[in-house]
Parts: structure tokens; sequence; C-alpha cells
């Protein structure tokens, strides 16, 4: 009787990221990453290349963390303890790398060139013929191939000694192939059948191979260091003291990192603010640019979020730690950049897997190569010469390279101007990108409303309109309400004390100020209390309605004395974002949940053709649905919880990051400004990486 199937166990996955040292191309994140794969207990491992490091989830039940770095040290390379690692160290460790490269390039390059004018020994005149040129051609050689060029020895070793093969087995092979022919000719002389001392000397094609696969190897180390100049500056932004208050009242220095959620923290004018947190007393403007890339200070108060990395201008103020460490925002935003810079797109994918059986194809080539010559009796040294030519030939390793340091300096770009990209498989779904899906609030608008119009039917002036409005609205909650005295706030309009207050929920609201009854609020309400709007205020209404505007009414005595038209105001730089969008080739399409009459005059004012009003969650994903279904590369553009289904449906959902936290989970691309503008920026980020 067969047993029936045991449930299958739902694994706790783990990841740890582990930083590799001496891998000198794709095919030796190849090795690395195969050997991690076979391991039971692997789930997924994703070694990159350019940002030396491995990616791997795994089964804590089954392997550790510890045992996955002994996989990576036995297959033939270094694990670097990135806890020990700081920018200073990292920085020294690269600038000794590069200077040591630029010396051995210097050497190679002046020999190398050396040695080809003497070996033209029939074109160029020099005193020094026969055994006595052979002599000094490898005593020039000798310090090249072996000096500046044991790095390559020492990488074919360790990846040969382990089971596989990369691009420094071939060039090992192909210069030491040259190198020691040319010493067997110099030491055995014409002894040799077929050797002419004169010309079959090859020790020109090994040096100058050393010095050319020398630059390429001094390029990708100074490409490597300008690629992760994102997450130094992001580091860097990170404060390194904190003051607390302790439960007695006494003010503390502390390392930030040592700060816990709850910890009371005083921050006093041109400090940084070590963590995430609310503000319990105090206020002051904080310069958020280096986060946001907002120049203007933000204003904070008592119940207001700060963000760690900040820096406090004007005032101090005291404020509760909510995300310490790990969980502070920009601790955040640095593991995206990373994630993103470790992540590989299909076309790296498609390179590693070339360069991993690359190798030995190209030495199994090579070998036949040689002997296929050498039974057709075409002899040794020409046997030899072609053997040599397969392998050099193949040296180059373009694309290992090229892919991912491109999609590094890609990443590592758009995080500097805002734009975080979660992976390099985005970076190329977005270059694809045909059709721009747009919400409404918050995306193409600020996302709250704004006084656009005011129409004094009385005559008495703004500041006195604005300021009886605001005085009643001044009591109320409402978001219309906020509009009115911010507007107020903005002229210096006089507030008084209103009494008698009354609000009306959907409606508006009532009170006395300075002796007189003030009304401000809808239509109906003036009509149920026989306040005449008269021809002037209907046709101001009938105007402000057409363009998508909120009429507000204001009668004081009475009488109507003005009206307020009320709407989201567009952000600046949103229609130069959308034609932008247009000039690339894209159609661009808006979605918004209000009404008729205000999406079309959003859509007008930005230059959108295509719009859909009163538009539902699920309408958005369903839309986003239909236009993928027309065949189409859809990029959603969003900011609320209502846009997270279209966001996840979409080819690339792009998240404003003023937005709510679900957006932004639910999105491949988060625009840290919240500007348009930025949008477009990494659509053609995402096309030139993909050029590159």
């Amino acid at each position: 009787m067969e047993q029936e199937p045991k449930p299958t166990e739902k694994i706790e996955a783990a990841s740890c990221s582990i930083k590799i040292g001496g891998m000198s191309c794709g095919a030796c994140s190849a090795a690395v990453e195969r050997a991690l794969k076979k391991k039971p207990g692997v789930l997924s491992a994703n070694v990159n290349y350019a940002a030396e490091k491995a990616r791997v989830v795994f089964d804590p039940a089954t392997i550790t963390s510890d045992e996955l770095k002994a996989i990576v040290v036995k297959t033939g390379y270094t694990v670097i303890d990135e806890a020990k690692t700081t920018l200073e160290t990292t920085d020294v460790d690269h600038a000794k790398e590069l200077s040591a490269l630029r010396l051995k390039l210097i050497v190679s390059a002046v020999v190398g060139g050396l040695i080809m004018l003497l070996s033209f020994h029939g074109i160029i005149k020099s005193p020094f013929q026969g055994l006595t040129l052979n002599l000094i051609l490898l005593a020039l050689a000798t310090p090249v191939q072996f000096w500046a060029g044991w790095r390559f020895y020492d990488g074919a070793w360790k990846t040969l000694s382990h089971g596989s093969a990369n691009m420094d087995v071939l060039i090992a092979t192909g210069t030491s192939a040259a190198y020691f022919y040319s010493l067997a000719v110099v030491v055995a002389g014409n002894s040799m059948p077929g050797m002419d001392m004169g010309m079959s000397l090859y020790f020109d094609t090994s040096t100058m191979i050393i010095t050319l696969i020398l630059v390429g190897r001094f390029l990708e180390a100074r490409s490597k260091g300008r690629a992760s100049e994102a997450i130094k500056r992001l580091v860097r932004l990170r404060p390194k003291i904190a003051r607390i208050i302790t439960d007695a009242g006494i003010e503390t220095e502390i390392a930030a990192e040592d700060v816990e959620v709850g910890d009371r923290i005083i921050v006093r004018p041109g400090e940084k603010i070590p963590v995430d947190g609310l503000i319990v007393s105090g206020y002051s403007s904080v310069d958020e640019s280096m986060l946001t890339g907002e120049s203007i200070p933000v204003e904070k108060k008592t119940d207001d979020t700060v963000i760690g990395g900040t820096i406090n201008q004007t005032g101090s103020f005291t404020f509760s730690a909510t995300n310490v460490g790990k969980d502070t925002m920009l601790a955040g935003i640095i593991r995206l950049v990373e994630d993103a810079q470790g992540a590989k797109a299909p076309i790296q994918r498609l390179a590693d897997r070339v360069a991993g059986v690359f190798v030995p194809v190209v030495i199994a080539l090579a070998l036949m190569t040689f002997a296929g010559w050498y039974a057709t009796g075409a002899g040794f040294t020409f046997a030899m010469m072609n053997f040599i030519a397969v392998l050099i030939i193949a040296c180059p390793c373009a694309l290992g390279l090229a892919t991912p340091t491109a999609i590094m300096v890609g990443t590592g770009r758009g995080a500097e101007k805002g734009v975080i990209i979660r992976g390099g498989d985005i970076l190329e779904r977005a270059a694809k990108v045909d059709t721009v899906v747009l919400d409404k609030t918050g995306t193409i608008t600020e996302g709250r409303p704004q006084i656009t119009d005011l129409i004094d039917i009385a005559g008495i002036g703004e500041e006195r309109l604005v300021g009886k409005a605001a005085s009643v609205e001044n009591l109320s909650e409402h978001p219309l309400a906020r509009a009115i005295v911010e507007r107020a706030a903005q002229i210096d309009a006089p507030l008084m004390e209103a009494s008698g207050f009354e609000s009306y929920p959907g409606f508006g609201a009532y009170g006395i100020v300075d002796g007189e009854e003030v009304l401000v609020g809808r239509e109906s309400m003036f009509i149920e209390r026989g306040i005449d709007i008269g021809v002037a205020g209907e046709e101001a209404a009938l105007r402000l309605s057409a363009r998508g505007k909120t009429v507000v009414y204001i009668a004081a005595g009475g009488k109507l004395v003005g009206i307020i038209g009320i709407a989201d105001t567009i952000k600046t730089g949103a229609r130069d974002a959308v034609a932008s969008m247009k000039a690339m080739g894209m159609r661009v399409v808006m979605l918004t949940g209000d009404s008729e009459s205000a999406a079309a005059g959003v859509a007008a004012a930005v230059g959108i053709d295509a719009f859909i009003a009163g538009i539902l969650p699920d309408g958005k994903e369903k839309e986003v649905a239909r236009l993928q279904g027309e065949g189409r590369v859809v990029a959603m553009i969003g900011d609320g919880v209502n846009d997270a289904p279209a966001l996840a449906r979409a080819d690339i959902g792009i998240a404003i990051g003023t937005g709510t936290d679900v957006a932004i989970e639910a999105a491949d691309m988060t625009l840290v400004r919240s500007e348009l503008g930025d949008a477009v920026y990494a659509l053609t980020l995402s096309r030139k990486t993909m050029r590159v």
C-alpha cells in the first residue's frame, strides 16, 4: 500500500550577502554561483562580478551562512568581512589596487613598446643582433610575464585547482605559450628543427597581450569604484553621534547605531538627525535635500516625523526614536540601492552563462587547432602559433564585464538623482516601455487642495474676504477649510476669534466674526438660509465648476461677499514631463477616481489626450492589463494605496516617494523627490544603460 505523501513543510528562508575577493571575470562569478547552488539548502544564489557580492537565500535549518562562506573559499576565492570594512578602509584598499595596477600597466606598456621596436630588427636599425638581441628581449619580457602578469597565473591556479576555469586561464595559457616558446628558441637556438633565431620570437606578443589586458583591468577597477559612489555617499549621510536624554533628564552622547526605539533625542541647530522619529517638543526647519532633493527647508513641529541623516537648521527640538539601525529610511534606501546593483538583468545572466563555458571551449578549440595543423605536416612552429592565436584572440571578456558594470553605474546614477531602481531586470524592462499610465492626485497634482480662484463680489479686498472665511474655518479640520486657512497665512490676512461656531458636515461652517455672522460653504446651505447668490455669483460658480474646481461661497451679514475656487494644484514640471514622454514616443494615459470635469481640466493643463475618470482601484489594474493585452509595455506611476494593484500589474511600477508604503513596496522604482521629471529621467537612463 502506497504511503500518503507528507504535506510540504513551509521553509523559513534566510538570506545573506557575502563580499567576495579574487574574482577576475564573469566566469569566476559563474563558478561561485554554481558551487553555491549545488549545496543542499540553498534556495537561490546570485553572484555579481561587478559588485563582488553573492546574495544567497537559504534554509537555515539545512545550512548556515558560515558554511556558505566556506564554499566560496573552497571554490578558490576569499571572503571579505564587511563588518570590519569601513568606507575609509575600502577607499584605501581601492586606491592601493589602482596604484599597483597603474604601476604595472605603465611598466608593461613601456617595456612592451621597447620590445616591439627591437623586434622590428629587419626594419629598424639596432646595435644589437643575433643572440645578444634575443637575450635582451628575454630579459625585458621576463618581468612583464611574471611580475606584471602574476595576477593571471595566481587567478588561473586558484580556479583550476578547484575544477573550474576563468579568463585568467586563457590569458596565462596564451601568453605562457608565446613566452616559453620564445624562451626555447633563445636557449636551443638553431638546433631545434624549423627554428629561425631572427623571426620566431614572440616576446612582443606575450608582453603586449599582458599590457592590453592590464588596461582593461585598470579601467574595470576604476569603473567599479565609480559605480559604488552612490552607496558611499548615502552611507556618509549617516550621523555618528546621538544626544539622548535619559530617564533622569541627563543629556548623554552615544553612537548613533546604539540608539534604541523610544529613546528621546535632542537635536540642536546645525546638527544631523541621527535616526527616524517623531517630534515630542520644539519647532524647527529641517534641510531634507540630501534625501529628497528639495532645496527649501521643511518646517517641523510637534508630532511631525523627522528622517535620520537630514540636517536641523533653525531651532532645537526633542524627538522620540521610531526607526533605528537597519529600519531607518536612509538604511532602507541604501539597502534598495545595494539590492539593485547586486541584481542581474536577463542579458547579464546570459553573459555569465556564456563565460562559464567559454574558457574550456576556447582551450579545447586551441588544442584541436594545434593538433590539426601539426597532423597536416605544417610543422610545430606553425601549429603552435595558431594555438596561441586562438587563445589570445579569445582573451577579452567584454560582455561579462560591460553588462554588470553598466547596470551598476545605471542604478548608482539613478540613486544620485533620487531614483531608486530595485534591480537590473527592471532597467531592462523599463527600456522597452511604450505606454505610461499616470495617477492624477499626488502624482500629476500636489495631492492637497489649494485656493486657485478668488472672486471678490462685495469689493472688500482679498485680505478681508479670506480673513473672514479663515476665522471661521480655523476651527474646522476639513481639508477645504485647511486650504482657506493656509491661504490666509500666505497673504497675512487678519484672523479673529469666531464665536458661536457651528459645523455642518458636508455643507459648511458658521460663526460670528467681529460681531458679524459669517457663513462659509456650499450653495445648498446658502439656499436653505435664504441668502441670494445672484446672477454674478451663479455665472462665476458655473465657470469654476466647468474647470473642475470646488466652489465655496462666503456670506457676511446675510449677503454673499465672495466665492472661492479650490482645487488640487498641478505640480511644477508636470506638463514638461508629459511632453518629454510624448517626445520619447510614449503614449500617456491618466487614470483618476475624480470627477470627469476635474480630470478633463488637469488633462488639458498638462497635455494628456487620453484619460479615464471616476475609476476605482480594481479598474486601474484592469486598464493596465487591457493595455498590456494590446501588446504594450506599460509603466504605471502612482502614490496611493489605491494605485498598488495597478503598480504591481504594470511591467514597470513607479512610486512617488511621498506616497504610501504600500505603493512603494508594490513598485519597481521609487521617485524620492516625487517629481514626474524624475520618471522621465529614469526611463531615459534605462534606455541609455541598455544601449551600453
